[in-house]
């Protein structure tokens, strides 16, 4: 027995070196294959952020755009109503002269009559 266990000895201390052997060929196998899809997801990720980049820079390109074409659109609306508020102001200050001066009695009473009311709330 002694010979035959004196026998499996070497090749046991073998078949462990082999085991070894094995599993740092497939330990870096597996970092070398684990490193190349870094890699590549890497790329990918790179890939996607510049496409990303573009999207958002069209994307911001045409909402400056539509922007400033709603400004432009808002600022000739306010201007045409401007301008028509300032017709209807200057119209309405032409026909009050008028009137004062159709009837200033009536509008000298009343302008004293307002003031009255205005002194009684003041002094309240």
């Amino acid at each position: 027995m002694s010979k035959s266990a004196s026998a499996n000895t070497p090749s046991v201390s073998e078949a462990a070196n082999d085991l070894r052997s094995a599993a740092g060929d497939k330990a870096n196998e597996m970092v070398n294959s684990a490193e190349s899809k870094a890699v590549q997801l890497k790329g990918r990720a790179i890939e996607s952020a510049k496409q990303f980049r573009s999207t958002a820079q069209d994307k911001a390109t045409e909402l400056k755009a539509v922007a400033s074409e709603k400004a432009t659109h808002f600022k000739e609306s306010a201007s045409e109503q401007w301008s028509e508020t300032r017709d209807k102001a200057q119209e309405m200050h032409v026909s009050a002269e008028d009137y004062v001066r159709e009837h200033p009695t009536k509008c000298v009473l009343g302008a004293m009559g307002v003031g009255f009311l205005i002194g009684l709330i003041v002094r309240r």
